[in-house]
């Protein structure tokens, strides 16, 4: 953890005074009775003051992370009791909790009862395998080059052997094994990243996730399985993205359901995940293709070894939509069952965060029946969650027996999948009191409250170890006393090299980086 600019200790003039009295008192000076009163009288104004001062961010700290501050008048004896704001907020400490073994559990972990008696209050194990899907998720931001002046904008930035070392994941126990592409055939022009140069990398696609899996010994023998992991890249341009949502629910089509016409989802992200063009480079097959194709190579691979299996997609955004709809097609069609036993399935499990709404009603209970978990993680001041479908959503099925089916057949009635884990961003003392609704979204913020939540009714975790500058390396969330710049996470002088000649100009990437659409050898994409 960062620590302030100045250090902020709780109840300091109260103990200041309080200590000046005992050391003058214990050297024979003793103290007359007017001065005795006047302290006496400043230690009361200073209680009976407190609850003007909340907006401070040392009060909001102390409000947050004590208890006791809460009560009406609490006694001198109960604020010598409480840690000092200085010890919540460090910088000589771990940035994350000690990874714990799942072992023979670890199928609980992955929703196998709906994270029953996990969520209230929340378990620490669950909380760090979260956290660490949403790193996974995260890193598909860190390494995204959305420069519109580099000709590889819309690219990864990074080789699939490099990326998790150039972002400081190389200890995760995974290994990145493949890179995703996707196009859209419909208008959504603030999704893509599109560079203003003449020389593109790709004029029609992005890069769109990758596919992981543990490969490291004792990482494996941590989960209890060989873990197979999904992440899906959201969108880096803010909010602007919603402006391209439609309401209209399509067909989901050919992935796994065919001839059943009445699961629908929303047409945008569908697109993002089925089309393809084999006129591009990168997008012969679409992006669904190609995650099928990888899943369906890993989970043959280690259950004829006789391993035990999981699949984890994780997404956040606009990622946790595609991370739902590639959820749905393995199920579907069956990628998920093990090679030497086909009654057996390898479990699926989506961790989205701050995810729309996809698909109907129907697409709701097809999902659950093909035994899909999922846990979404929202924001209580986020509003993507909300979207699409603000006015018909799961909350309509009060009325349901006043409107019979009509809500069914609707064209905009949307409803959410899985189990709920709500953050609320005013729990924590390190954010600002008045956020904008982009940074509410940010995913950062989402881990920063995730790594501070305990349970709905608690305040913020004071040992919560993520580093709270991560706040703001996209964003300007974080409490201006903590003297963190916004916006902090870019490339040195934006990219820009001075060449033998001393001229700025934009370099050429490494051959190593450079984006390759094959799947396989040292340079692949």
């Amino acid at each position: 953890m960062i620590q302030s600019a100045y250090t902020l200790e709780t109840h300091v003039p109260l103990l200041v005074r309080t200590s000046r009295v005992a050391s003058s008192s214990s050297s024979n000076f003793p103290l007359n009775t007017s001065l005795k009163a006047r302290i006496a009288d400043q230690d009361a104004e200073l209680l009976g003051t407190r609850k003007k001062r909340r907006n401070s961010i040392q009060t909001r700290a102390e409000l947050r992370v004590n208890p006791l501050l809460q009560t009406e008048s609490p006694t001198l004896v109960e604020l010598q009791r409480l840690p000092k704001w200085s010890e919540v907020v460090q910088r000589n400490s771990p940035t994350a909790s000690p990874k714990e073994s799942l072992g023979e559990e670890w199928r609980k972990y992955q929703g196998s009862n709906n994270w029953e008696g996990l969520l209230e209050p929340l378990s620490p194990k669950l909380r760090r395998e979260i956290l660490k899907y949403g790193e996974f998720a995260q890193a598909t931001y860190d390494a995204f080059d959305f420069d519109p002046h580099s000709k590889y904008c819309g690219s990864c930035r990074y080789n699939r052997q490099r990326m998790l070392e150039k972002l400081h994941l190389h200890n995760s126990g995974y290994r990145v094994s493949k890179y995703l592409y996707a196009m859209s055939d419909v208008h959504m022009p603030k999704f893509f990243g599109r560079s203003d140069s003449m020389d593109l990398w790709s004029k029609d696609s992005n890069w769109m996730g990758y596919v992981a899996v543990s490969t490291d010994e004792d990482e494996i023998k941590r989960l209890g399985r060989r873990d197979i992991m999904v992440a899906w890249r959201g969108t880096v341009t803010q909010l602007e993205w919603m402006e391209n949502l439609r309401d209209i629910l399509h067909p989901i089509g050919d992935l796994g359901c065919s001839e059943c016409t009445a699961i629908k989802v929303e047409r945008g992200f569908l697109s993002i995940y089925t089309s393809k063009n084999y006129a591009t480079r990168y997008n012969k097959h679409s992006a669904s293709e190609q995650v099928m194709d990888e899943i369906r190579r890993l989970v043959a691979l280690y259950t004829e070894l006789g391993e035990e299996v999981s699949i984890s997609i994780c997404g956040h955004s606009l990622g946790g939509a595609l991370a739902l709809l590639n959820a749905f097609e393995i199920a579907a069609k069956g990628v998920n069952v093990h090679a030497n036993d086909p009654t057996r399935k390898v479990p699926v499990t989506v961790f989205s965060f701050g995810a729309p709404r996809v698909g109907n009603g129907a697409f709701k209970e097809t999902l659950e029946e093909l035994g899909v978990k999922v846990l979404r993680v929202v924001g209580r001041q986020d509003v993507v969650p909300k979207m699409p479908g603000i006015l018909f959503n799961e909350g309509m099925e009060k009325y349901e027996k006043l409107i019979g089916d009509v809500l069914e057949f609707c064209p905009w009635t949307y409803k959410h999948v899985g189990v709920e884990l709500v953050l609320d961003l005013k729990k924590s003392p390190f954010l600002k009191n008045n956020p904008d609704l982009a940074g509410c979204h940010n995913l950062e913020v989402y881990l920063h409250l995730l790594d501070g939540f305990e349970s709905s009714s608690a305040m913020f975790r004071a040992k919560a170890r993520r580093d709270a500058a991560l706040v703001n390396k996209a964003s300007d969330m974080l409490c201006k006393e903590l003297i963190v710049p916004a916006n902090w996470y870019q490339m040195e002088n934006k990219g820009l090299v001075r060449n033998g000649y001393g001229r700025w100009v934009q370099p050429e990437r490494d051959v190593d980086h450079v984006p390759s659409p094959h799947g396989w050898g040292l340079f692949s994409g």
